[in-house]
């Protein structure tokens, strides 16, 4: 296991502040791959703190705020050791999906609401959770900026924005990183968006880095899916054969390598770039080592080129959201 307090970092963007390489993505704490107790899951923030990991991911639609103030709690006496993001923009609409708003009066509320949750002055890292196609990205951006300017937020990200957008933000305010998407099944969009974001010299943070927990090889039959995976395409059983076939593969090369199925997957990750930070969501402190374990799992460009080609690009069976959720990524 690595050693207390003493992980690698990296850098968030070009000059930002050294974070650690795989970082803890807090929205299954709020109970949306199965229930999690807060008393649980603030001991898991706790430990993963002592493990050294100071990268925190959040967002205002975690449990509509429950994320948020059980973050508060865990941190309180330990603000100093972590680096908190959280995200804004969408918004909960009864009866149907949800809504998305990038108003520059909307900016301001949810700031301010998301920072009385957390409990704490300045959020370090503050994203666009989803573009809202209805509002110039520079009325977002622009209304993002003056939290900075108010000593609210330290950082700006993006999420899920595509890379004309990037470009149109970036040129109101630096954007310190964008988040997407990025693992061996779905990389085609993440890709796309690097080749903007390495340019730009902008962090990229790979959330859903295990595929949902389809690439830990923990969910090898359509028996072990269950919750919300169940309305991810590619748990469905017309798509679930071949996505596990693809796993099988993975399995082979982490049998070879003396890891996990998971540790090779963040590994084959951490590889593509000093750029690249995953955010890996968990609620066991088991597996939370575990995935922290990847750091001391080197893959030589030989073999990071061969799991590539096991798993090539585009390869995954079913789209990476439902229809509907898919109208709003990568815009």
């Amino acid at each position: 296991m690595t050693a207390t307090g003493s992980i690698e970092r990296r850098p968030l963007g070009h000059g930002g502040p050294p974070v650690s390489a795989v970082g803890l993505g807090c929205m299954s704490l709020s109970g949306v791959y199965g229930d999690a107790e807060d008393a649980v899951s603030e001991e898991l923030v706790h430990h993963a703190l002592e493990l050294g990991v100071n990268h925190l991911d959040s967002s205002d639609m975690y449990g509509w705020g429950h994320n948020e103030e059980l973050l508060g709690r865990a941190l309180k006496g330990r603000r100093d050791q972590a680096f908190l993001a959280t995200k804004f923009g969408q918004i909960r609409r009864e009866g149907g999906g949800n809504a998305v708003d990038g108003s520059a009066g909307y900016v301001q509320r949810a700031c301010e609401a998301s920072l009385k949750r957390l409990g704490v002055e300045v959020i370090d890292l503050y994203y666009q959770h989803r573009v809202d196609p209805n509002v110039p990205v520079e009325e977002t951006i622009g209304a993002m900026a003056r939290l900075v300017e108010q000593g609210k937020v330290r950082f700006l990200g993006l999420s899920e924005a595509a890379p004309e957008r990037i470009r149109r933000a970036h040129a109101v305010h630096p954007i310190a990183c964008v988040q997407t998407e990025y693992s061996l099944l779905y990389r085609d969009e993440a890709e796309a968006t690097r080749a903007v974001t390495r340019e730009l010299g902008i962090a990229f943070v790979a959330y859903a880095p295990l595929g949902r927990g389809l690439l830990t090889g923990a969910i090898r039959s359509l028996e072990d899916v269950g919750g919300r995976r169940a309305q991810h395409p590619r748990f469905m059983p017309e798509n679930f054969g071949h996505n596990r076939e693809l796993v099988a593969r993975i399995e082979g090369f982490a049998a070879e390598k003396g890891c996990t199925p998971a540790q090779l997957c963040l590994a084959w990750l951490l590889a593509q770039g000093e750029d690249v930070l995953p955010i890996v969501g968990t609620r066991s402190q088991a597996r939370l080592e575990e995935n922290l374990d990847a750091l001391g799992v080197r893959l030589s460009d030989e073999e990071v080129a061969r799991i590539s080609a096991a798993v090539p690009a585009g390869a995954a069976a079913g789209t990476r959201y439902p229809a509907g959720n898919m109208k709003g990524v990568f815009i």
